[in-house]
């Protein structure tokens, strides 16, 4: 697979796509408003795009915001379609469902806790006019953070696709912000809809491994992402990074992270305690740094602790190499 760049996409694209964006949701009524009015707000001509938001198996009150939304949508010339997928619970099945019921030459993926800026599918679809290009990345940025870890993790630029491009195995992208073309689908299958953490990984890296089709990098095609706020949620994070390691271990066999043991959390936390925080303390005192960096590090040291544990602990179940096809 090759990696390019986008160049900036024009202001008034002249390349116009039917595009169908996709959102799987579970228990977002708390997201659902924001993510919403960001949708509705897309610069993308409204006849060219479709939104599915598929409820997966949700107990809160999130069907019954599709359905207001879908409702609302028609009288003002969108399309929102409310769809379904409660057989099985997974992110990547109920993305399945939405990709058979779709319309769209360009699927865009984001997520309920995303935030896409207006010109995010106007910027994401551009790199597509190349008839080479089936797979796009967009960037991902932080929301404005609020709790010490949210800024923490806008301070580390923790989703960036920076990273996930220079993966040392195959380059993919989160589908937070992904665009794939409908044609990429029918060649190499759907997500693998029993997995529950990594199918975006291994969706890119079989197009990549498999196909001659190029990606793209759009860095101006932007989506804001809200950062895990409790310890509790940082804990879940990290424990689904571990286990996503052991997923595509078994799948690719790619390195796992090695295992962090008890005696290097010590010295770790004993080095910061001794060394690192006299004098990140003192820069913060005088100004010259966020008190953030002064402890970071012990906040770095508990998301390596429990994305090993998640990896040590995890084990792909046998229906999560099945693949499923349009």
């Amino acid at each position: 697979m090759t990696l390019d760049r986008a160049a900036d996409s024009p202001e008034t694209p002249s390349f116009l796509p039917m595009v169908s964006a996709i959102v799987p949701i579970y228990n977002g009524e708390a997201d659902l408003p924001g993510l919403i009015e960001c949708l509705k707000a897309q610069t993308y001509p409204a006849g060219r795009v479709e939104y599915l938001l598929v409820d997966n198996n949700s107990s809160d009150r999130t069907p019954n915001i599709l359905a207001s939304a879908q409702k609302e949508a028609e009288s003002q010339g969108l399309t929102i379609r409310h769809l379904t997928e409660n057989k099985i619970q997974s992110s990547y099945a109920a993305r399945n469902t939405a990709i058979r019921a779709s319309t769209g030459e360009i699927l865009a993926f984001t997520d309920a806790d995303c935030r896409p800026l207006p010109q995010w599918i106007s910027h994401l679809v551009q790199p597509f006019a190349d008839p080479a290009v089936g797979l796009v990345v967009g960037e991902i940025n932080a929301l404005p953070g609020e709790t010490l870890l949210e800024k923490y993790a806008e301070r580390q630029s923790m989703m960036t696709q920076k990273d996930t491009l220079a993966h040392p195995f195959c380059p993919y992208g989160q589908t937070a912000n992904l665009g794939i073309r409908r044609q990429v689908f029918a060649e190499i299958g759907l997500f693998r809809p029993y997995m529950t953490t990594g199918g975006d990984a291994d969706m890119c890296w079989r197009i990549g491994r498999e196909t001659a089709w190029k990606l793209v990098f759009a860095e101006t095609a932007l989506v804001q992402h809200r950062h895990r706020a409790t310890i509790a949620e940082l804990k879940s994070q990290w424990r689904r990074y571990g286990r996503s390691n052991r997923y595509l271990h078994e799948l690719y066999g790619v390195d796992l992270m090695r295992d962090f043991t008890w005696k290097e959390s010590v010295y770790r936390l004993s080095r910061w305690l001794l060394k690192e925080l006299p004098v990140a303390g003192a820069s913060a005192i005088a100004g010259k740094t966020p008190w953030l960096d002064a402890i970071a590090s012990p906040i770095n040291l508990y998301c390596a602790i429990n994305r090993s544990a998640g990896q040590r602990e995890a084990k792909l179940p046998e229906p999560a190499k099945t693949i499923e096809w349009l």
